[in-house]
């Protein structure tokens, strides 16, 4: 027996937080009876369950890591033309049903999750999960220590205050430095926007690592499945 929302979830159809809401909000059905309460367990093997009328088949869970490169946006589509995470996908033959998790903009590079996993998708998206997500920043400038300490503790943006973040300088060179930083939040454009508060311009941005996902030895447009590890960090964060 499986918890109703669970099912939703592990079918693609959306998160599992949103399937609780879909089962609150009457949208649900399992053998053509509508299900409000979420203390719901079916039999995946035997039960019927429908969601908004569709009825739900589990889908094989895909887990890719891509590297994308500068110029592309992380979405399979875009009203504006440009260039695309399904651009790449088509490029190297992919043809699963996946979509890309979190943001990475145009102007950055590195490594993106794609996946038809809608639960997956909301534990590295949350921030209260807090799945760190590790980049490489090139800006002309050193930061100061202050600035450091600053930009450790939280600033404050549109959104509001950031969350405690990492950033270390790994080496300076003139007038330019690199830094490791670590965000447990993906807010858009949010290391540009936190450096640009005290006037540092980034030249270069890359992410190279999602929780336990690395960008390793991929190479700009580079497609490939998570490894056995990887698959085995990921389940983790259903437990």
């Amino acid at each position: 027996m499986e918890r109703l929302q669970k099912y939703i979830a592990k079918c693609g159809f959306t998160s599992r937080r949103k399937a609780e809401e879909l089962i609150i909000q009457g949208k649900v059905k399992v053998n053509g009876n509508v299900i409000t309460t979420l203390g719901c367990k079916i039999d995946p093997e035997k039960d019927k369950v429908e969601v908004e009328g569709k009825i739900l088949t589990p889908e094989k869970k895909i887990y890719l890591a891509l590297y994308k490169p500068v110029g592309y946006i992380s979405s399979l589509y875009d009203p504006f033309g440009r260039k695309t995470v399904k651009d790449l996908l088509l490029i190297k033959n992919i043809s699963y049903r996946v979509y890309p998790v979190g943001r990475l903009d145009q102007d950055s590079e590195g490594i993106l999750l794609c996946t038809n996993d809608g639960e997956i998708a909301n534990y590295i998206i949350h921030p209260k999960y807090k799945i760190p997500k590790v980049y490489e920043v090139i800006v002309k400038g050193i930061p100061t220590e202050e600035e450091l300490k600053k930009l450790r503790e939280g600033v404050i943006l549109e959104e509001g205050k950031t969350l405690p973040a990492e950033f270390v300088i790994l080496w300076a060179k003139g007038n330019i430095s690199m830094l490791r930083v670590v965000l447990y939040q993906g807010w858009k454009r949010q290391i540009r926007r936190m450096l640009s508060l005290f006037n540092y311009e980034v030249l270069k941005l890359k992410r190279v690592q999602i929780g336990e996902i690395k960008l390793g030895n991929l190479k700009p447009g580079d497609i490939r499945f998570l490894t056995k590890r990887e698959l085995t960090w990921l389940e983790s964060l259903k437990a």
